[in-house]
């Protein structure tokens, strides 16, 4: 398989559909251009243990599983949009609490729109990423919790592209 060559489902040693999906009431607004979906198609690899996320497209919907267990988190669907690019226009996660312990809708939206930006794509993502750290800082009541643990936990690392 060459560098360019998408991953798909085959790509994984193990993967594992989610069980119970729940659908996202609140979805990224962000439009990602044409050469974005491009790159997304192709997905993207845990390359070591720091790394948390696979990622793969089959047609129009996005799938991300657990690297460790290979458990399916979410599934969003993509459109394209007039004048170009494309958006999700609907989403399910995981609600199975043995595999996956979703914080909410907002939680998910932002943890979507993190995996695809700062893992798939390399972005930086910072307003993204202090997003989550917020998010976290309320739900847990710290409002001191260092910003590159929250990352790593739900992020994991993302290694040279």
């Amino acid at each position: 398989m060459t560098a360019d060559a998408p991953l798909t489902r085959e790509s994984f040693r193990r993967l594992h559909p989610i069980n119970t999906p729940r659908p996202v009431s609140q979805l990224p607004d962000r439009v990602w251009t044409d050469e974005d979906w491009n790159r997304i198609q192709r997905g993207y690899r845990a390359r070591d243990m720091d790394e948390k996320w696979n990622v793969f497209v089959e047609g129009d919907v996005l799938f991300t599983h657990r690297s460790w267990t290979g458990h399916g988190i979410y599934e969003a669907s993509f459109a394209p949009v007039i004048g170009g690019g494309v958006r999700i226009t609907s989403a399910v996660v995981e609600s199975d609490r043995e595999n996956y312990r979703s914080m909410g809708d907002e939680y998910d939206r932002l943890m979507m729109e993190l995996i695809i930006s700062a893992i798939v794509l390399g972005e930086p993502a910072a307003d993204l990423r202090a997003g989550l750290v917020e998010l976290m800082a309320r739900a847990s009541g710290k409002s001191d919790l260092p910003s590159g643990v929250v990352e790593h936990s739900a992020l994991g690392l993302r290694s040279g592209s």
